[in-house]
């Protein structure tokens, strides 16, 4: 049998990826499979995204509506002709514009980045035309960084009371972006952040939601997020570009 070493490069950086979540989960006092992979496919090619299924990842992460149904449909087209295979989710984990909430719904089985009440009521509306509930994530600024999208820390509790008008949008859990920077350790308080405000969500015990996931963490910095509680990382770069 081939040594790690000797793979296909897209499978060598998923072993290792899945290695560090593995410690990183140990050091959290949670298992590995408590941790879900979003492998980020924005700027991949459908050839790359087979070959990130094909090596075992079920839950794909794009940015971008209009590139993401560029590939849906040679991606399912996929596969469906492999009937073991299991269906793969799709997570919308870029800014969603309240015109293109039609169109994500129909490929879509989570949103990462709702942030505002407008942009709730309309995947709501949406949603109840289509006799469906979507999954949501609500986008927390927790950095306070002016160029990123998300509440500000002291809304949420306000926004999720406001967001019982829309009960066809289902909230499971909170959803973070950290800032650039080198140092791993740089988002960790906005990490930590993140964790405390899904605790004090769940004390509100709002009717219809729910804290299941805690997206944050993505290529420099998916392990701290781990350690802070996330369990949705969103990891491109590690994934497609060789390692070091």
């Amino acid at each position: 049998m081939r040594g790690v070493c000797q793979l296909d490069p897209i499978v060598k950086n998923l072993f290792s990826i899945n290695e560090r979540i593995a410690r990183a989960a140990e050091r959290s006092n949670r298992t590995p499979d408590s941790i879900e992979l979003v492998a980020v496919t924005k700027g991949r090619s459908v050839q790359e995204m087979q070959a990130v299924l094909a090596a075992g990842v079920t839950h794909i992460g794009e940015n971008r509506i209009q590139e993401a149904q560029e590939k849906y449909a040679a991606v399912n087209a996929t596969i469906n002709a492999v009937p073991a295979r299991e269906t793969c989710r799709w997570h919308l984990i870029g800014h969603l514009q309240r015109n293109k909430v039609k169109v994500a719904l129909q490929m879509f089985s989570l949103i990462h980045s709702v942030d505002s009440l407008r942009l709730l009521a309309e995947i709501a509306r949406r949603s109840e035309a289509q006799a469906q509930r979507i999954d949501v994530l609500i986008q927390v600024n927790t950095t306070r960084e002016t160029s990123k999208h998300g509440l500000d820390a002291e809304d949420l509790l306000a926004f999720m009371e406001a967001a019982q008008a829309y009960p066809t949008a289902n909230i499971v859990g909170l959803m973070t972006m950290g800032q650039l920077s080198p140092s791993r350790d740089a988002n960790r308080p906005a990490f930590a952040l993140l964790k405390s405000l899904a605790e004090k969500v769940e004390t509100q015990q709002f009717p219809g939601v729910t804290m299941q996931y805690l997206s944050m963490g993505m290529t420099n910095d998916f392990e701290v997020a781990i350690e802070e509680g996330a369990n949705l990382v969103r990891i491109g770069r590690a994934i497609f570009e060789p390692s070091t």
